[in-house]
Formats: structure tokens, sequence, C-alpha cells
């Protein structure tokens, strides 16, 4: 039985996340369908694609997933079906596939051209519904659109390497439901420009030595707890299950205590910086 997930901005209180699924249930009434999440900030690209790229290969081959972030149909924003990895992604031509995109090549990219056919003002609901449900049918994706090659390409969302390879300039990419402050820095750049030397991250006012493995990784628990000193509250920064360097508060919450992007004074975007020593 095919799989299809939704990963959208539309939020919990409007009735759009019902109509797409009551549209699917209508043409597939025994499809599965999984939320991904339905939390992305308003038109937040880069956000959007950390969390489906973080989520898809969780699901079997072949799964079909639908994006609907900043999904208007323009003749600047073209609508786009994809094959990569084994699996099936309908979206804009925003830019979020190629984030998507950045490590493993699509097998196959179309232009969605069926709008000819369908009135909408809701082409999540009325273009992806009935292109998703085509592929879960076993449907091609010659049928729904024309083969392109060339598709629209952000690259400023990239860490930047100076010329001396001492440092790596990076951004906060997304911030977790904790208030964790996510780079855009993965671990295999940073293990392939420090190659072994010491580093400092920098971001604001704040400073990191050390990158830790898990959030607990800095207890030393041979210490008795009573004697260890305050734990809730530690700044560290961490390489994340998602394999980015992540600057986190230990067990914050961003409703009472704070978090790391206000503690830290950090928002998307914002530069993260580390600089290598020389061996």
């Amino acid at each position: 039985m095919a799989i299809i997930t939704l990963t959208t901005d539309f939020g919990e209180k409007d009735y759009f996340v019902g109509a797409v699924k009551g549209a699917i249930y209508n043409e597939l009434p025994d499809v599965r369908i999984v939320d991904i999440s339905h939390s992305v900030s308003p038109f937040h690209i880069s956000e959007a694609a950390y969390i489906i790229k973080n989520a898809y290969n969780s699901f079997p081959k072949g799964s079909i997933h639908i994006i609907g972030i900043d999904s208007e149909f323009t003749p600047e924003n073209k609508h786009l079906a994809v094959l990569l990895d084994d699996h099936y992604f309908i979206c804009a031509n925003n830019g979020i596939l190629s984030l998507l995109a950045s490590e493993i090549k699509p097998t196959k990219i179309v232009e969605i051209n069926i709008h000819g056919a369908i009135e909408t003002n809701f082409p999540v609901l009325d273009v992806f519904v009935k292109v998703a449900c085509h592929l879960a049918r076993g449907g091609t994706l010659e049928v729904i659109g024309k083969n392109i090659s060339e598709i629209k390409y952000l690259k400023q969302f990239e860490p930047i390497i100076n010329s001396e390879k001492n440092q790596i300039v990076g951004h906060v990419l997304y911030i977790d439901n904790y208030g964790n402050v996510v780079t855009n820095i993965s671990r295999k750049l940073f293990e392939n420009i420090g190659k072994g030397r010491n580093y400092l991250i920098s971001a604001r006012m704040v400073t990191f030595p050390q990158i830790y493995e898990a959030y607990s990784d800095w207890i030393n628990f041979e210490v008795e707890k009573e004697n260890r000193g305050e734990e809730d509250g530690k700044k560290l920064a961490l390489f994340n299950s998602a394999g980015y360097i992540e600057l986190a508060i230990y067990k914050s919450n961003p409703s009472t205590v704070g978090s790391a992007s206000t503690l830290f004074g950090l928002h998307h975007r914002d530069t993260v910086t580390i600089n290598f020593e020389e061996k």
C-alpha cells in the first residue's frame, strides 16, 4: 500500500490540512497518509528542506512526499515531480529541490503540466494531490509532466571556506522545538576542513571550544549527582542526529528558562564561524 507524506507550513488551525487529506482519501481510500510536519515557518524553504531531508529516508522506498511550501503556481514558480533516492517528491521549483538533492542526484525531474485541466488557487489540494495519487496507483512521471534538467538552485545556503582552509563561515539553518540552533555546517565538512586541528566555534557573543557527540556527554556520571553542580542550562555544541553542528542549552525550555536561540540571540541566517588553529 502506498504511503503519502505531507510537509507544509499550513499549521493546525485552518482547514487546509484536513482538505488535502480528504482529497487524497477521496481518490485512494486505502492509502496511508503520514504528517511529517505542518509547523514549518511560513514560506521557509530551508527549514522545510531540513525537515523533509532528514525524515524521508526513514520511509519505505517508493513513498510519495508532498511538500506544500511556497507552492503558488506562477511563471516563476512552476511545479515539479521528482524521483530522488527511490522516493517521489512533489513541490514547487522554488529552490527546495536543490537543497534536498545537494548530495544525491535526482533520477528524474518533470515539470508538472496538468494545470490546464485543473482550475485552482490551492495547488497543493488540486494539483499535488492529483499527482501523488497518480504515482500511488503506479503511474509514471512522464504522464503528468515534461522532463527537465535545470532547477532553481539556492547556492547561498552553503557554508563558505576561506582560501587558507582554516575557517568555515556558516549560518543558522533551523531552530528546533526546544530552541536549539542547527547550523548548515555538516560533520563531514567540519572533519574534511578541520583535519583534527583545535578549533573555536563563535556565534555572536558565545564561543564553544568542543563539540560533543550527545547532549549528555559533558556530564561526568562517575560523580554523584548532588556533587556535579547545576546541569540544566549548560551551553554546548554537538553533532546532532542529522549530522549537523547544533548549538544547544542542555534541557532548555523556550517557554520558561529560555533556549539557545533566545539566550544566544541567534536567529535564522545568523552567522556561525569555526576557526581552526594552524598546526
